[in-house]
């Protein structure tokens, strides 16, 4: 009972801490604006010999959680069914954070937690292979996670169902020309491919367990490692115990992207610009609160100053967004 209590008196706590006035969530050119970007065929003028790993990827984080609330929401809304996820492809961003419940039937439908997305694993893979099949000069990575842990806050997988990784496996057999087939093998991890080779493709970059881990083989070898939090080619610190806490998560954003910079092109790191806590919000992590910077404006701020302020940013990696503006967007691109 006590800790009951304890949870309520915080959550409590936090709803008045994070009481602010909508302006300091504005929409500019680094948060909230997604729309204003159009960027389509951004891959489609690379070259063919280049290296997925060197590219400056936009990628959304929670990629399709548009509902159960400030707490959950990481993105705009777009529309239920895979419409956000069309609006954030046609924006420009190439890597998505795809999060699925074993549900009735063999299926996946979508989460954030408890918070059904009002979406189905069917409705990404529509709007993924729609999106290529306009834009087939473009290529989209793919992280997959099993979300479900059965814990308070989090949901139930559906009992009497087939394995995930052997759902999936599935799901891959009804589509087999919109993977690129080397990333999804159970059995042998692929090697970093060049951009000519998975034009057209999605590429499955991991996928996670529930409670962190790799699913046997599938994706890409470098991401052996990637477990739940930072790796060698990861850093998702995603813990943001307070609003005031945003300033350590922007360093050790900046911190990873510079280290990305001036890294092996031949590896591709994953910065999440993400986080979030009881007391402190994924909007307001993004794009900023109670007069403390958000990731997002501290980004595009960053990436925009000259060789003078310090050394210039030449690849971003893949950059993991929550609410991500059209400007912010287009400066990552604009990087390749």
């Amino acid at each position: 009972m006590k800790r009951a209590v304890a949870v309520l008196g915080a959550t409590a706590l936090a709803v008045a801490l994070v009481a602010v006035p909508s302006a300091a969530l504005a929409a500019d050119a680094s948060y909230r604006s997604l729309s204003t970007a159009t960027n389509p065929d951004w891959m489609r003028g690379l070259p063919d010999s280049r290296s997925l790993a060197a590219l400056s990827i936009p990628g959304t984080h929670e990629t399709m959680s548009i509902h159960g609330g400030a707490w959950t929401q990481t993105q705009e809304d777009f529309g239920d069914s895979g419409g956000t996820l069309t609006a954030q492809l046609a924006a420009g961003i190439r890597m998505i954070d795809i999060r699925a419940r074993v549900n009735s039937g063999n299926t996946f439908t979508i989460h954030h937690g408890a918070s059904y997305q009002n979406a189905n694993f069917d409705d990404v893979l529509t709007k993924l292979g729609d999106f290529l099949a306009a834009h087939p000069g473009e290529t989209v990575v793919v992280r997959l996670k099993q979300e479900c842990t059965g814990e308070i806050g989090s949901c139930t997988d559906v009992s009497g169902q087939s394995s995930f990784v052997d759902i999936f496996d599935a799901y891959v057999g009804k589509r087999p020309n919109l993977w690129w087939s080397p990333s999804v093998s159970r059995s042998s991890a692929a090697a970093m491919p060049a951009l000519g080779a998975v034009r057209g493709k999605v590429v499955l970059a991991v996928m996670n367990g529930a409670r962190g881990g790799r699913y046997a083989n599938y994706g890409l070898a470098q991401f052996d490692g990637w477990n739940d939090g930072n790796s060698t080619y990861v850093q998702d610190n995603y813990n943001v115990p307070n609003v005031n806490a945003i300033a350590t998560k922007r360093d050790q954003v900046r911190r990873f992207l510079d280290a990305t910079s001036a890294g092996d092109p031949t590896k591709m790191y994953v910065n999440f610009a993400s986080g979030s806590s009881v007391f402190a919000q994924p909007q307001q992590v993004a794009g900023g609160a109670l007069g403390v910077q958000g990731v997002d404006p501290f980004l595009l701020i960053y990436l925009n100053e000259g060789p003078e302020v310090h050394a210039p940013v030449v690849r971003t990696g893949v950059l993991m967004l929550d609410f991500p503006g059209g400007g912010l967007i287009n400066k990552v691109v604009s990087l390749n």
